[in-house]
């Protein structure tokens, strides 16, 4: 990396779960880095808003409505960053969903259901349309999002603890099956962070509100999304070239004790 050059300059990105939180805050730092970013989220109008924010900010972006439990609205996400902007050089995969405060076998099946499709399954299907893209202009970096419940059970639900577990496998598996086609796979284990989503679990249950999610960290403390878009940045960079197959713990320490 060149100092003095942004650290994502020239590159064409795709952001998932881009209309609030860590989808919103990694957009506009990773258009602040140089990235033409495309914003994929279910709800057209705050993730537009985001694209907008950018593009007046001076930045280049376009929002893309789309849900990632359906493989033809990654797909369409993919052409719109070719279409648009030439190529795929990255992705953050960062679209969620979570619950917490009830036991397992209370869970109804819906909620197991869309905990997995959306967290594991909408990984499958971003990586399913972003790889081919990355394969064609010869590489790519692609983050996907796991978390504290990735590597152990935290106050998350159950579902939600083993999506999360089967996303760094299936980033493991994608690393080491496209490496030798220059395409860098990596996860991000993400602590407690103060997003919408996080508001609506504390919200459901004094449970999530008082341990787990931030209390329980060296740094006692949540993420500010940026801090979360911010080491995705990284790992999308050309300054992490040898990094790839990892889960990075950006969890203010939570799995360091």
């Amino acid at each position: 990396m060149t100092p003095g050059i942004p650290a994502l300059s020239g590159k064409v990105a795709l952001i998932t779960g881009a209309s609030s939180g860590i989808g919103a805050a990694a957009g506009r730092h990773f258009a602040d880095e140089g990235a033409a970013v495309v914003l994929v989220a279910r709800r057209a109008a705050q993730v537009e808003e985001v694209a907008e924010r950018i593009r007046k900010d001076g930045g280049r972006a376009v929002a893309v409505p789309g849900d990632v439990t359906r493989p033809a609205d990654m797909e369409r996400a993919v052409a719109t960053a070719v279409d648009r902007f030439g190529r795929l050089d990255c992705a953050f995969n960062n679209a969620g969903h979570a619950s917490a405060g009830t036991l397992l076998h209370e869970l109804p099946d819906d909620v197991f259901d869309r905990t997995l499709d959306v967290n594991l399954r909408g990984v499958w299907n971003c990586l399913r349309a972003q790889i081919p893209a990355m394969l064609e202009s010869g590489g790519g970096a692609v983050v996907n999002s796991s978390s504290v419940a990735g590597v152990r059970a935290t106050a998350a639900s159950a579902p939600y603890v083993a999506a999360k577990h089967a996303v760094i496998g299936l980033t493991r598996a994608a690393a080491a099956e496209y490496g030798e086609h220059g395409i860098r796979v990596n996860a991000l284990v993400v602590g407690g962070t103060d997003t919408e989503m996080m508001d609506a679990l504390r919200s459901t249950t004094a449970a999530a509100a008082g341990t787990g999610f931030g209390s329980q960290g060296i740094q006692r403390r949540l993420a500010d999304p940026v801090e979360i878009a911010r080491a995705a940045a990284w790992l999308c960079s050309d300054a992490s070239s040898f990094t790839t197959g990892t889960a990075l713990a950006v969890d203010g320490g939570r799995t360091a004790k």
